[in-house]
């Protein structure tokens, strides 16, 4: 299936499913009388915002523009999270908005919904696997090479493509040091006779043709025969990482690791997420807790009731960062960690730190733009200076904005750095989160803060 094939039957899907939504608008509306949704203008309303946080959510979860898109469970799965996305937006704009809707009405928009959703998916599968069995969209290949990264590939076509099927794993005997990991169809010189008898579409090839020059030769005989010939180099003998490909001008670009947010459209989602969450803690949130804090810090000790610090945000370039102050005046602040039991900390001070309310303010810093509501956790400017020496890849963290929560935190390694493994950990899930982004990775990430806050982390103090 070639690339306009591809965006003709996605966009087909996706026009499927909108016509389903506004079809079970349509069906509810002329069944459910009381409802009276063609006469009354809040209806008109429901309509189109319904029709527009569906189109917002399949955006965000790249529900039709994902690579695995013919992957019914991946399909699917992405799926429920675009329909329990717009579910949650609905009955919050259904608040907001304070219109007494037919409750009916609601339940029958949003379970017929979910019907049509799940007949489409069942239907599409079934027109994927007739079409895959009629015209043939399931590839047949052979990888040549018995090596680690033939393996990895040979493990990725069983795992993770319903697509492709391996049909046999080529090698030549003195070049097999041990066992081999899967079985043999034979050598190099056995390949062609047995992709045209078993109809092979596509030939991987791991091994390096400059050591193997008759490679050519056999990618020659492939094509006569069209079969095509992919070369799959093993690029961790230049860099012991993974790399990443793209392409300007069809020109190949390697990049040491994927960074999501290096994309502009990733960047404005996360922008403009982060200015809505931070406005609805602001306004719904610091607006009355704010006063209450500023009480108890002041009867607890002396001092402001914020506590400001420049910290290293991204790129490294300083901000100052807000906090509510839990420790006692003293002149440390700015170069000695917090430690368990530290006797500067105070009384509310040791309550806010256990329930993260003393990081509360940074959410001034997201809305302004210094920080993300997920990121790196930033560090005082000596930290930095300290770490960056101490673990040579400290300063990849630096290429996001900090947060004020992280994967790091959820996952365990918040608090005192205590030695250079804590902090190794600590960088390579920065680094992770960096590379794996995601919206919903976010959305994740503060509800496990959430719960932590509630449940207690044993590394907060």
């Amino acid at each position: 299936m070639n690339k306009l094939s591809y965006v003709f039957y996605r966009t087909m899907l996706w026009l499927w499913d909108i016509i389903s939504l506004n079809l079970v608008l349509v069906l509810v509306s002329l069944f459910v009388d009381r409802a009276q949704a063609f006469d009354q203008g809040p209806y008109h309303v429901f309509f189109a915002v319904i029709n527009l946080v569906w189109m917002a959510s399949v955006y965000l979860t790249g529900l039709y523009i994902a690579k695995d898109w013919l992957d019914f469970e991946g399909f699917y799965k992405r799926t429920i999270k675009s329909y329990l996305i717009t579910v949650l937006i609905l009955f919050l704009f259904i608040f907001l908005y304070h219109f007494p809707y037919s409750r009916m009405y609601i339940l029958l928009v949003v379970g017929g919904f979910a019907l049509l959703l799940s007949i489409n998916r069942i239907a599409f599968n079934i027109l994927i696997f007739f079409l895959r069995s009629r015209f043939r969209l399931q590839k047949n290949v052979v990888v040549v090479g018995h090596n680690e990264l033939s393996k990895r590939l040979i493990r990725y076509f069983n795992e993770e493509s319903k697509f492709v099927h391996v049909a046999g794993c080529f090698e030549d005997e003195e070049r097999l040091s041990a066992e081999p990991s899967y079985p043999i169809a034979g050598g190099i010189k056995d390949i062609m006779p047995f992709v045209i008898q078993n109809k092979v579409t596509e030939i991987y090839s791991t091994l390096a043709p400059e050591h193997f020059p008759d490679l050519y030769e056999l990618a020659k005989q492939a094509e006569s025969q069209f079969i095509h010939f992919r070369f799959v180099p093993d690029y961790k003998i230049f860099v012991n990482r993974n790399i990443y490909v793209d392409f300007i001008d069809n020109i190949p670009v390697l990049s040491l690791r994927n960074e999501p947010l290096e994309d502009t459209g990733n960047r404005i989602k996360k922008r403009l997420f982060d200015i809505a969450f931070s406005s609805i803690i602001i306004l719904f949130l610091l607006s009355w807790l704010i006063p209450i804090i500023a009480i108890l810090i002041k009867l607890s000790s002396r001092g402001p009731v914020f506590f400001t610090q420049m910290r290293s945000g991204k790129s490294n370039q300083p901000f100052l960062c807000i906090k509510f102050r839990s420790l006692r005046m003293n002149d440390e602040a700015n170069k000695k960690q917090v430690t368990r039991n530290d006797d500067r900390v105070t009384k509310i001070g040791r309550f806010m730190r256990k329930t993260n309310i003393d990081e509360l303010p940074q959410f001034f810093n997201v809305f302004l733009g210094d920080m993300s509501v997920v990121g790196p956790r930033p560090h005082m400017l000596k930290h930095t200076e300290d770490f960056a020496n101490i673990y040579k890849q400290y300063m990849i963290r630096h290429f996001v904005k900090p947060g004020v929560t992280g994967w790091a935190q959820v996952n365990g390694f918040r608090g005192e750095i205590t030695d250079n493994l804590f902090l190794q950990k600590r960088i390579e899930h920065d680094i992770w989160y960096m590379e794996n982004w995601t919206l919903l990775l976010d959305l994740k990430i503060i509800l496990m803060t959430a719960f932590l806050s509630v449940k207690g982390d044993k590394n907060a103090f």
